[in-house]
């Protein structure tokens, strides 16, 4: 099954970064705004989503669903909700993550959305790439500068990580205390991070 990759309007600094992650076989929705990366992203839209209150439409000669402006989902939630309709497995989101804390804090909590559907979700921005720990365990390579665990759905319990500079073993975090900030992977190895309970967020920072 193909990946699916939606593409917000938020900023983005390193184009070449972002254009490493992507794979030939992507299926590439772009969100009303999103659509100013296009062309430094070097890939065309398989669909447009978009109320076009922030980018006029372009009228493309590719499928576009346009939007009322006043509406509960964001465009970029819809593109998700989309996506899963047509039977999307696994998801990409980048120029999800700017100024905006509020459309930011929105678009990570997509991730848990996606999570509690089955589906496999990484933000990524120019600083970092984010992911939902819950199921199954999640690993992060020595590439990585630091890596967090924050709790921003309810109690973690029975955290483990391994091969890291600040190891745990059966922790709980809370979302009101947010102790797992910073950690970093030992030299040569490959943290590995588990929750027996609940779900937290996984940003590994570039």
């Amino acid at each position: 099954m193909r990946r699916c990759v939606i593409i917000g309007g938020a900023d983005i600094s390193s184009y070449e970064y972002i254009k490493r992650r992507f794979q030939d076989e992507d299926f590439f929705i772009y969100c009303d705004s999103g659509l100013k990366h296009m062309d430094k992203l070097g890939r065309k839209p398989d669909l447009i989503v978009g109320d076009f209150d922030s980018h006029e439409d372009p009228h493309m000669d590719i499928e576009t669903i346009t939007l009322p402006c006043e509406k509960d989902d964001t465009d970029t939630y819809f593109a998700v909700k989309e996506a899963i309709r047509r039977g999307f497995e696994e998801f990409l989101l980048v120029g999800v993550i700017g100024n905006r804390f509020d459309h930011t804090m929105g678009n990570v909590s997509i991730l848990l959305y996606l999570d509690s559907m089955g589906k496999k979700g990484i933000i990524i921005d120019d600083y970092s790439e984010m992911e939902i720990v819950s199921n199954e365990p999640a690993c992060i390579d020595d590439s990585y500068s630091y890596f967090s665990l924050l709790n921003i759905s309810g109690v973690a319990k029975g955290i483990d990580i391994t091969d890291a500079k600040y190891p745990l073993e059966n922790g709980e975090i809370t979302p009101e205390y947010q102790y797992g900030i910073s950690n970093e992977v030992l030299p040569g190895k490959t943290a590995c991070v588990s929750v027996k309970e609940g779900r937290l967020l996984l940003v590994k920072v570039v």
